[in-house]
């Protein structure tokens, strides 16, 4: 099931999140950050456990996704491509989404580039000493 996340959450969101950061829970005091109607956590669960997020911002007809996280034990198991869906299908349908990737997440991008995102740019050392290509999927309802 995927849903917003509560209050309840937060301590797992926190712990997938390490998987990013090392210190995600003071890059993101998720207590903060949901009190902005801008920004956006969609959480996976299947019975009643947390097994991936989607954090993302909403601002007129730009979508950021920041964050794409899924329990390293539930990989490959259709949990990020159920998130995108369910964003995409929740947001404006004249949104253009962004988002980073680093380059070598060979994985990811093609996940991406399903759901019919392109690159559009490399930003160089984006992630310490990697590169990450900046994709765009623009409105197929245009």
């Amino acid at each position: 099931m995927i849903r917003e996340i509560e209050e309840k959450d937060y301590e797992k969101i926190y712990e997938l999140g390490k998987e990013l950061h090392e210190n995600f829970k003071s890059i993101y005091p998720l207590e903060k950050i949901t009190e902005n109607d801008y920004i956006h956590i969609l959480v996976f669960t299947s019975e009643n456990e947390i097994l991936g997020f989607l954090t993302y911002t909403e601002l007129q007809d730009t979508v950021d996704i920041l964050d794409l996280v899924v329990e390293q034990n539930h990989r490959h198991q259709k949990i990020a491509t159920g998130l995108l869906d369910y964003m995409i299908t929740n947001v404006s349908p004249t949104s253009t989404i962004y988002l980073e990737v680093a380059v070598n997440n060979q994985h990811a991008i093609a996940l991406y580039e399903k759901f019919g995102f392109e690159k559009i740019h490399t930003r160089k050392n984006y992630y310490g000493t990697e590169d990450a290509y900046v994709m765009e999927r623009v409105s197929l309802n245009e």
